[in-house]
């Protein structure tokens, strides 16, 4: 028989709410890092474009003209790309996620916390689960136009642990030991 504890079920949310931001913020630094990229990449060809162009004015070959003409075009292209593919937007809402998740996340540390100290009772537990329910389901009920397909598959389970859930020996390691006043 399947059997789970109120702390049980905490210690579940407080793991997957930490994939999740996990996840998130992986992906914002991905996607920063390309959107990075595909500027530096633009800024170079339309940079060798003005080069050959200032070439042609002084020595006028057809050669100078074609060719920046041509970089021109696929640095062009790499632009309207990147506005298309919309990577700007995926790292704003890969971060904001991200941003948005982590404050649950200490919630759910602290909340883990305090009861391993004793400091609440079962009305005041169960009230603050609630609370922290809602407000994960909030963040995602927001949506995410941008990018759905890759937010569904990243919200599950965070890169890093190659299709495996957050250990409890990780969760422990994130929620510090009892401190009795002696």
């Amino acid at each position: 028989m399947f059997s789970l504890s109120v702390v049980d079920h905490l210690r579940l949310n407080f793991r997957l709410t930490l994939q999740n931001y996990s996840a998130h913020a992986k992906a914002a630094e991905r996607f920063a890092a390309a959107a990075l990229r595909v500027k530096l990449a633009i800024l170079v060809l339309f940079a060798l474009a003005t080069a050959s162009i200032v070439l042609s004015l002084f020595r006028p070959e057809r050669g100078y003209q074609i060719a920046a003409v041509v970089i021109a075009a696929v640095a062009f292209t790499l632009q309207v790309m990147a506005i298309a593919y919309g990577i700007e937007a995926r790292v704003h809402s890969h971060r904001m996620l991200a941003h948005r998740l982590w404050p649950i996340c200490e919630r759910y540390r602290g909340l883990l916390t305090e009861i391993q100290d004793g400091l609440l009772d079962t009305a005041a537990i169960l009230h603050r689960r609630e609370i922290l329910s809602e407000q994960v389901h909030a963040i995602f009920e927001q949506g995410f136009g941008v990018d759905q397909q890759a937010f569904e598959s990243l919200r599950q389970l965070p890169p890093e642990s190659n299709g495996e859930p957050a250990t409890d020996a990780q969760v422990d390691h994130l929620i510090p030991a009892t401190r009795k006043a002696g």
